[in-house]
């Protein structure tokens, strides 16, 4: 007993002088430890930046707005959010339009801990106690029997304190999560920041919104961003987040807005919260300014894309007036810079009737989405392809007339000679649009010859394949390589071996279809002298400018880039764009409604006779009726022919239906060639006006100093 007594004595006897340093020797380090801070380094969201037009006129801009945010502390607790949540919601009204109804059941659980306990039976209880059944499988089974007469229960004020409250739990602990950032009034703002001192984690701040200048204006084209309720989209949650973007931030979603992505999306605010071993904030420290994202400088002329727009909305709006357009809803122009590939204007419309009402809405984006049987205006690439293969050469003549073929009731012919016997060559065929001059090469480049009464016998599959590579150098039925994502490439016909007359049909553009862009392309290949050029929409990226209204220095020029070259000779191409030129300048040419216009143009229309292939199609095959044969009317050209500074392409799918006709892309064509000289005339008569003025100006300055100077010598 003494010696257990003894080493008890010993044992207090450590424990004191242990109790005894840690107190009066360590007492100050570990007080210190207690009180110890935290620093938390966060990013706080900056605007985007902005889109101006080549010109420099701003197309999307940054509309500042007032908001309300909340920070979460690290380990705050439901109580204590859902008690500031309840203090802010009188201050506030807050739209419950994004609550669901899972977060209706988990707040009425929240609100209603007995009730909710009530709806698992004793049994369950008892054998979630012998762990028989776990705690998040008791919740489900909560939430899972909470009915509709529950959830009434709950009043319109809770459901706006639900929403704030989902909120505040929708991000991380730490980063600033936007509350309301739309329609906060001066009041609301006001009365919240009078009160943040009882409102823990809750700011107003300024926040902001994309605004678009021009209304629709190639909305489509320039596409939308996710809004702060959105955040980042879930299937690419993890690529943001990796690359330093919180849950919350907008990004782009489509086209423009997606594709710069990285260029528009600036460089946060950093900043270091100091906090207390609680997780409140003592001290908010800014580490790094932010700067909102480079500009982006396009390609577009804002000016001429609005006067196409008009002009194509207008003439489509005409049109569709006329008898027999039930199925037309669409138009199509691209213009392009055929020496940079630079896209000036890209104008599309679409007719949509919705609940009664008819609207022309923007579809801009259908020029590079959409795509359609083109017509004679592809029969610029059937003549270089034959002169490239070598089985025709620049000046060869062919006789143009009915071709017939044993086992077929019906000839094929070109429009302008239905029965008789016409020699063409390589430039009339083009000018009168001979259908049998590309149908007699593409026999020929299949390895075939063309006999009257006999069966077409050609090698199908390596005409085909020929034809469809040599096309592609044109960019005809492949990736224009444009700097916009969903590219479509157009869709090829299937071949069927007992089917050879397809590929007659391919030759003047009626079986393949094609992009908008793809056409525009092709003919800017023609005009420029055989080169492929890689079309984009952006032509500049720039830092932001200090002040508003100015455009920063350049950070990047998006440089002309040669896709590849066409295999034909200078010669060849020669040919073809004079075989052009007839068709809007000769007396027999196909557009010659050109003739006589100062900017010497030159192109190629086309017709295209297909099976409907809209949006309407289901409701010909519901109604068990056959889809009708409609009409594609399009049109490329270039001017001047000479020294080719423009090149555009005008597609309207689905004219008519039928024996008929339309000018519609004829009309539409030069409408926008005329526009398009016009603001180039406009634009240089004001810089010579400018010019003449600073000259004006100089010249009286030297004057006056010159009568100063004679009166000093006097």
């Amino acid at each position: 007993m003494n010696m257990m007594f003894f080493v008890v004595f010993l044992l207090f006897s450590l424990l004191i002088f242990r109790l005894g340093i840690v107190q009066i020797v360590q007492g100050e380090d570990y007080q210190r430890k207690i009180e110890r801070t935290e620093d938390v380094t966060v990013n706080a969201s900056v605007p985007r930046g902005k889109i101006f037009d080549r010109d420099g006129r701003v197309v999307v801009d940054n509309l500042p707005q007032n908001a309300i945010t909340y920070t979460r502390k690290k380990g705050a607790s439901q109580e204590e959010m859902l008690e500031t949540a309840e203090k802010l919601a009188k201050l506030i009204d807050k739209e419950t339009d994004q609550v669901t109804e899972r977060d209706k059941k988990d707040f009425w659980l929240m609100k209603h801990p007995k009730e909710g306990k009530k709806k698992i039976t004793e049994g369950e209880w008892e054998k979630y106690k012998e762990n028989e059944i776990d705690e998040k499988t008791i919740y489900q089974m909560q939430i899972d029997r909470i009915t509709e007469a529950d959830l009434k229960e709950l009043k319109p004020k809770e459901l706006e304190i639900l929403a704030i409250y989902r909120e505040f739990t929708s991000g991380y602990a730490m980063t600033p999560q936007i509350v309301k950032n739309k329609n906060v009034t001066e009041e609301e703002y006001a009365v919240v920041s009078e009160n943040l001192a009882s409102l823990p984690g809750v700011n107003t701040t300024t926040d902001w919104e994309r605004a678009y200048v021009y209304d629709n204006t190639l909305k489509t084209v320039i596409g939308n961003i996710s809004s702060s309720k959105e955040g980042l989209p879930k299937e690419m949650v993890d690529y943001y987040t990796l690359r330093g973007y919180s849950r919350n931030d907008r990004v782009g979603k489509s086209y423009i807005e997606y594709q710069y992505e990285d260029m528009l999306r600036g460089q946060k605010t950093k900043v270091k919260n100091v906090t207390d071993k609680s997780g409140n904030i003592l001290d908010s420290q800014v580490i790094r300014q932010g700067q909102r994202g480079n500009d982006l400088m396009l390609t577009i002329d804002m000016e001429l894309q609005r006067a196409v727009d008009q002009i194509v909305e207008e003439e489509l709006k005409r049109e569709k007036a006329g008898y027999g357009r039930h199925l037309l809803d669409r138009a199509f122009v691209t213009m392009m810079d055929p020496n940079t590939g630079e896209i000036l204007a890209m104008s599309g419309k679409k007719i949509e009737t919705n609940d009664g009402k008819t609207e022309v809405l923007d579809f801009a984006l259908g020029n590079l989405t959409t795509s359609y049987a083109m017509g004679s205006a592809v029969k610029g690439a059937t003549v270089l392809t034959g002169f490239m293969t070598g089985v025709n050469n620049p000046g060869d003549t062919l006789i143009d007339e009915p071709l017939k073929f044993k086992g077929t009731r019906k000839t094929k012919s070109s429009v302008f000679n239905r029965h008789g016997r016409v020699a063409v060559n390589d430039r009339t065929a083009l000018m009168r649009s001979s259908n049998v001059y590309m149908f007699k090469t593409a026999i020929e480049i299949a390895g075939g010859k063309y006999i009257p009464n006999s069966s077409l016998k050609i090698n199908l599959e390596d005409g085909f394949s020929t034809m469809r590579r040599y096309f592609g150098q044109f960019g005809l039925g492949v990736s224009t390589g444009i700097d916009l994502p969903n590219e479509q490439v157009g869709f090829q016909g299937k071949i069927n071996l007992g089917e050879p007359g397809k590929l007659l049909d391919l030759s003047i553009g009626q079986f393949d279809t094609y992009t908008p862009l793809q056409l525009t392309q092709y003919v800017s290949t023609i005009a420029n002298g055989g080169y492929r050029m890689e079309p984009h929409i952006v032509k500049e990226i720039r830092e932001p400018a200090k002040e508003n209204n100015k455009i920063g220095p350049v950070v990047q020029e998006i440089q002309p880039k040669v896709l590849n070259r066409l295999d034909a000779t200078p010669a060849e191409i020669k040919s073809v764009q004079e075989g052009f030129r007839l068709v809007m300048n000769g007396s027999q040419g196909t557009a010659k409604n050109f003739a006589g216009t100062p900017y010497r143009p030159a192109g190629k229309t086309g017709t295209a006779e297909g099976v409907y292939d809209g949006p309407k199609g289901e409701q010909f095959l519901k109604n068990g009726q056959p889809l009708p044969m409609t009409w594609n009317l399009t049109l490329v050209g270039y001017a001047p022919y000479d020294n080719p500074e423009v090149a555009f392409s005008v597609v309207v799918p689905w004219v008519y239906e039928g024996k008929g006709s339309s000018k519609i892309n004829k009309t539409i064509g030069k409408k926008v060639l005329d526009k398009y000289f016009e603001l180039k005339s406009e634009r240089m008569k004001e810089e010579t006006s400018d010019v003449s003025l600073e000259q004006e100006i100089v010249f009286k300055d030297e004057k006056e100093k010159d009568e100063k100077e004679n009166t000093e010598e006097q």
